[in-house]
């Protein structure tokens, strides 16, 4: 189990033109020598040498922080559009600080608009043997205007509102179906729920002046605080099918289940779920089932629950050798349920084929530390995203398998500039890195392969250039 951040330092803002390699946005300049695909854990730098980020990997790629970091956050729903396709785009996230010391803790609730980017070929133009572009018929200023960013000019602008947290947030999430209700575990040993409106609603009237980390810490009551149970804990999650149904786990291995009584309170069973030998990790709620939901441990195993049938696990699933950290429950194909484990490694499981014994459907050892987060794609249901402590995040699609005959056509177009390891998984469609200690990742549910991530370091926000969703006919 990896949880807290080690030795948590307040961000500074950069001063204008620092660029730290794969943190920063779309003007970093790429390395003048042919480029070279580094393996993490693999290849070693040598002295002198340093990794550069390579914007044409990306559509957008922008850094930001909000003071302290943050553990956990999540990403809000919004009335900007379901399906957003065009740049620039806005985002509004909640997160909770990891700060030095306790009283220095706090939400942030935030917006950051002006999110620029562009949509980049997967295959460059082909090449004359002068160098120049076969394809190429279009002006000087076309070819300047293909380098700037599409959409908006200058940075994303981040605005900020700050409520106190007593102690610092283990973990945060927004109800899906009102997202300024929130709920946060707290190293205090406490869950609170939260109403933010007040603050969203500022945010969303407010023009684009930017506020970088440095507002005040506003005093807030929450709507509910529950001391019920008997340790700190970490995982936490609401229903996406019954609006304010919650269930919150502990590091004494108990799960107790909130069950809203009006739009601001809840009754909670103060009885609670009772089947693992340890912490109790993480917990999803079934996409499809409203009253099932999935446990993981630090004692190896998945559960899943019915709380029609009791205190007791409908089945108990032993999963990875080591602590189950984090699982994710497929909203698009809901008999998959994806964990990541300590040992780096992470599984996918097909509940359909519980009763035969082994329901894995695929296990991936590609890295090498401990697996901090985990999340299906909620617009392509092949596709996953994982974050690790060695510093990567990946982005998977359990689709593919390799093609040889794919792979030459795509060498040839790139005249084998490019020279991939063939030892990597045919299902790895990106490693994205820059983060130092990355801790929690989550798509945006609005925008088709946009990710958000947090670590020590601040957070990211990222759409890889190699990520094709196929979207609905009609994205009004």
């Amino acid at each position: 189990m990896v949880r807290s951040i080690k030795n948590p330092k307040k961000a500074k803002r950069k001063t204008k033109g620092s660029n730290k390699s794969g943190g920063s946005s779309s003007n970093s300049l790429g390395p003048s020598v042919a480029p070279k695909v580094w393996q993490p854990g693999v290849d070693k730098l040598e002295e002198g040498e340093e990794l550069q980020c390579d914007p044409s990997a990306y559509n957008s790629l922008h850094a930001f922080h909000i003071g302290w970091p943050c553990l956990s956050f999540d990403v809000l729903r919004d009335s900007l559009g379901l399906v957003r396709t065009e740049f620039p785009h806005t985002a509004y996230c909640v997160a909770g600080t990891q700060a030095e010391n306790a009283s220095w803790n706090s939400i942030g609730i935030f917006k950051l608009s002006n999110i620029s980017g562009k949509r980049r070929e997967l295959v460059p133009n082909k090449k004359n043997k002068d160098g120049s572009d076969m394809d190429s018929e279009s002006s000087e200023s076309e070819e300047d205007d293909d380098d700037e960013d599409v959409g908006a000019s200058g940075s994303p602008v981040l605005q900020l509102r700050k409520v106190f947290h007593e102690g610092g947030v283990n973990r945060i999430r927004a109800m899906r179906q009102s997202p300024h209700i929130c709920a946060s575990w707290a190293d205090t040993g406490h869950v609170q729920v939260w109403d933010f409106s007040t603050h969203l609603n500022a945010l969303s009237e407010s023009d684009s002046e930017a506020i970088h980390g440095e507002s005040n810490v506003l005093n807030q009551a929450p709507l509910m605080k529950f001391n019920g149970h008997k340790d700190e804990g970490y995982a936490l999650d609401w229903s996406p099918l019954v609006a304010g149904r919650l269930v919150t786990g502990d590091c004494k291995n108990c799960i107790h289940l909130w069950e809203p009584s009006s739009d601001s309170t809840w009754n909670i069973d103060s009885n609670p779920f009772l089947g693992h030998t340890a912490s109790v990790e993480d917990l999803q709620w079934s996409p499809t089932e409203p009253y099932v939901f999935a446990s993981c441990s630090a004692d190896g195993s998945i559960a899943i629950w019915d709380t029609r049938l009791g205190k007791s696990p409908a089945a108990n699933i032993k999963t990875h050798k080591t602590d189950v950290n984090v699982i994710t429950w497929n909203s698009l194909a809901s008999c998959m349920l994806a964990s990541g484990s300590d040992d780096g490694t992470f599984s996918i499981r097909d509940l359909r084929l519980l009763k035969e014994g082994d329901s894995v459907v695929a296990h991936f050892e590609y890295h090498k530390h401990p697996i901090t987060s985990i999340e299906w794609s909620p617009h392509e249901a092949s596709t996953l995203a994982v974050s690790s402590s060695d510093n990567q995040l990946t982005i998977w699609d359990l689709s593919l398998e390799r093609d040889e005959e794919e792979e030459a056509e795509f060498k040839a177009k790139t005249n084998e500039l490019v020279n991939a390891p063939t030892d990597l998984p045919p299902q790895l469609l990106f490693v994205h890195q820059g983060q130092k200690d990355l801790k929690e990742l989550h798509w945006h549910s609005q925008i088709p392969g946009m990710l958000v991530s947090t670590a020590a370091d601040g957070f990211n926000v990222l759409m890889p250039s190699n990520i094709e969703t196929a979207l609905p006919a009609n994205d009004s």
